[in-house]
């Protein structure tokens, strides 16, 4: 039926690896751990722990609000709901510019691991050519049905995650200099050096979970499996990486770690992944931190569609968007519109001939991170606010677990706009007036709304054709 997603395509498992391989572990460790150990020192593993705690507080919220609100619009039908109309509004041009900032960065990250691992064959490509290539491939897969993606990423997912647990595992038996201790999580530790900095990189490999409610139009009775795939989410990318980081850390001893981070955090996790699992390992590593990235790439297509499909749904963006696929009962009007508009976006930079990981990917994915936790402390409030409408008792869930989590995500809007230059690398300039795009980007869906309500089609981005047979004979529960 066109504009109605496939329902009952995917369980538990498959909105799990979409929002893990956003997360792209191999890729944010190879990334940000050496940035993370270099501002905090031993006490990286800890930062990760702490985010991850903070996350799942927002998360308890997150998921006791899935059971009660399902749209592919994910963020804004949940701040339309919690917080009303306005701010629904405002939170599409936000969520619309994190996730194309996200995903055009990360071509240029793409395009470069790429190319370095082509030219250790012997093979001279520019970045530009892999870039293109990868955005070809996942303009197709966004375009089919999205079990296909699912089974894609979780391939790509499954085989990350197992390279470094392969060298966790290693360290864990051998030790390292310290042997197998927990300094790393002692206070006096965690907190030392630059901890905004190493909080704010921690929480920006943590960015990519929250999709879990985009897809539950097309989950298996999504009061269940959007919770649980939120909290197993979090859960199992907390747990990795606090794990490695651990594992990481222990490797290099507490005496050094810091300062091999510094010196060389290109080669920070491989060199020491070659001394304990071996050449052949490392070897493997470097194909699949390409692989990691193009799975985010794909991870993050899915999620923009289904926000264009929604938005187109309900008006705010021209109605083709919200149409699906006759046979394959995927968005795709707005896959093939998001990758016209990547390809237009991506192409200025190249003809702009800007650095693909100083400024294409340092920049964008900056300002993207800077707006998913705009979006998630919006989100954590909305929360608050829709079971308050709704008169539920203040318990847990409907208050307490949001509150903090806000109050935590709040910190991290804080340190990155603090911290906005070393996030980005930029110094100055223009390039450095980036964050306005976010108030500017709200202000213009709220704008595009009320000129659509004044032509007599409000927009109204809590509705939904989704049918869920097993849910509609559920009573509906205020589980808070």
């Amino acid at each position: 039926m066109a504009g109605r997603l496939k329902t009952a395509a995917m369980g538990t498992s498959g909105i799990v690896f979409f929002v893990v391989a956003a997360a792209a572990p191999l890729a944010a460790t190879l990334g940000a751990g050496p940035v993370v150990f270099g501002a905090a020192g031993p006490g990286a593993p800890g930062m990760y722990l702490l985010a991850g705690v903070v996350l799942l507080l927002f998360a308890s919220g997150y998921a006791a609000m899935s059971r009660h609100v399902t749209n592919a619009g994910g963020f804004t039908a949940y701040v339309s709901s919690g917080l009303g109309r306005r701010a629904g509004h405002a939170s599409a041009g936000v969520a619309l510019l994190a996730y194309n900032c996200m995903l055009v960065g990360l071509f240029g990250q793409f395009g470069v691991f790429a190319q370095d691992l082509l030219g250790r064959w012997g093979l001279s490509v520019p970045w530009q050519l892999t870039a293109v290539v990868a955005l070809v491939v996942v303009a197709v897969l966004g375009y089919l049905e999205v079990n296909l993606s699912a089974r894609v990423l979780g391939v790509l997912m499954v085989a990350e995650v197992l390279v470094l647990l392969v060298f966790d595992a290693a360290v864990l038996v051998r030790g390292g200099p310290d042997g197998v201790n927990l300094h790393a999580f002692a206070p006096s530790n965690v907190f030392a050096g630059a901890p905004g900095v190493a909080l704010l990189f921690a929480f920006s490999c943590f960015v990519g979970f929250e999709a879990t409610t985009v897809y539950g139009e097309e989950a298996r009775e999504p009061r269940r499996t959007v919770p649980r795939a939120t909290y197993v989410a979090i859960v199992l990318i907390g747990l990795f990486y606090t794990v490695t980081m651990w594992a990481i850390g222990l490797a290099y001893g507490s005496a050094e770690v810091a300062a091999k981070a510094s010196a060389d955090p290109v080669n920070f996790v491989s060199a020491v992944n070659t001394a304990f699992v071996g050449s052949l390992s490392t070897d493997v590593m470097a194909v699949l931190v390409v692989t990691s990235v193009f799975a985010v790439l794909l991870a993050l297509q899915n999620t923009l569609t289904r926000y264009l499909f929604s938005l187109g749904r309900a008006g705010l963006l021209p109605e083709p968007l919200g149409r699906t696929h006759p046979r394959f009962q995927s968005p795709h009007v707005a896959s093939v519109a998001q990758s016209v508009v990547t390809a237009v976006v991506l192409g200025l930079f190249m003809v702009a001939g800007a650095d693909p990981l100083t400024q294409l990917y340092a920049w964008l994915v900056g300002l993207g991170t800077l707006a998913v936790l705009v979006l998630q402390a919006g989100a954590a409030v909305a929360v608050v606010g829709f079971f308050r409408r709704r008169g539920a008792r203040p318990g847990w869930a409907a208050l307490v677990a949001p509150a903090l989590g806000a109050l935590g995500l709040a910190v991290g809007i804080v340190l990155a706009v603090l911290n906005f230059d070393v996030l980005t690398g930029i110094t100055g300039g223009p390039a450095a007036l980036l964050p306005w795009l976010i108030p500017l980007a709200a202000a213009l869906t709220v704008a595009i709304a009320v000129a659509a309500a004044r032509r007599g089609r409000p927009v109204d981005l809590t509705a939904t054709d989704a049918v869920h047979p097993t849910d509609a004979a559920e009573p509906s529960k205020e589980r808070t």
